[in-house]
Order: C-alpha cells, then sequence, then structure tokens
C-alpha cells in the first residue's frame, strides 16, 4: 500500500492516488467550465454587428495590454476602444458575425473569425488628411487571444493579415 499513497504539497497531507484522480477530475471539471464560459465570453465580446462602446468595459480591464497586427502595443481600455473605433470611421460597416473555432487553456481563450466590411467612407492619416473611399468590401480571418484575469480580459493579443487587408480595400497592389 506504500505505493498508493502520495504526498500532496497542494493539501498539506498524505492523499491516496484514488483520492488524488477524484481530485484531479473535479479541478478538471472546474477549469474546463470556467474555460467554456470565457471562450464563450470571448466570442460574444467580439462578435456584435453594432458594437456598444459603453459596454467594452464587461469584458476587458480598465488597464488592458492590446497587441495590434501592426505590432503597436497600447495600454487601457479607453485607448483601445479608440483604436477599434478608428476602423468604423472609413468601414462603418464592419463587423465579426461568426467565430467557428474557439478555444482556451486555463486562463487563457482564442477565437477565430471572419470580418468584414466596405471601405465606404474617408480613411483619416496620421498627418490630418484622407485617403478617399474605394468602395470595396473586405473580408478576412482574423485571430484574438485573451488573457482572463478576475473575469476580465486584461491581455488581448489581436492578428489578421493587413496586406491582405489592404489589398481588399484597394490599398496595395
Amino acid at each position: 500500500m506504500q505505493g498508493d499513497v502520495r504526498s500532496s504539497p497542494l493539501e498539506g497531507h498524505r492523499c491516496s492516488v484514488a483520492m488524488r484522480v477524484a481530485c484531479y477530475r473535479t479541478r478538471r471539471a472546474s477549469i474546463e467550465e470556467r474555460r467554456s464560459t470565457m471562450t464563450d465570453r470571448h466570442g460574444k465580446v467580439q462578435a456584435p454587428a453594432r458594437v456598444a462602446w459603453d459596454r467594452l468595459h464587461e469584458s476587458h480591464s480598465k488597464d488592458v495590454l492590446v497587441h495590434w497586427p501592426d505590432g503597436h502595443t497600447t495600454q487601457g481600455i479607453e485607448r483601445h476602444i479608440e483604436d477599434l473605433k478608428a476602423m468604423f470611421v472609413y468601414a462603418p460597416d464592419t463587423r465579426i458575425l461568426v467565430h467557428p473555432v474557439k478555444f482556451g487553456s486555463g486562463d487563457w481563450t482564442s477565437v477565430i473569425g471572419e470580418m468584414e466590411g466596405t471601405f465606404t467612407k474617408p480613411m483619416p492619416t496620421a498627418d490630418g488628411k484622407s485617403i478617399a473611399p474605394t468602395g470595396k468590401p473586405f473580408k478576412l480571418a482574423m485571430c484574438t487571444v485573451g488573457h482572463w484575469k478576475g473575469g476580465v480580459m486584461d491581455e488581448e493579443y489581436l492578428f489578421w493579415d493587413n496586406q491582405a487587408y489592404m489589398k481588399q480595400i484597394g490599398l496595395a497592389p
């Protein structure tokens, strides 16, 4: 029977293998349930056809760290909202309606979606000028990976192919 007993540093006492397996299964079920909830919430956060900017704080921490596809990083929910809004200026119909893939591990979740819209309004540039709309639609795969802490995302990585995006809206050969 000596081989059936292991020391458990988490509980501070000795547990049988059967007890450890039962504890593992219970903990695993709890992790899976939490992961499922987070991936569902993650998908719902990104999916609305009409964005409710004032509700983004329900899923993102006030000091969320966001890594963008172009390489820049921002910190804070207000800055994140401003960057997201900038995309809607020149393509006000931008939407993510489907998330065919959702998964997670521990406190991390990821969703793959299809982002689409139409370049119908002038695109502001950094020098204060603007690029005339081309009227061209875009549809591309995107991915967001989020780290969750205290029920909200405290870090988010956004991925999509910027070159394909620029080609589709007529700004790249």
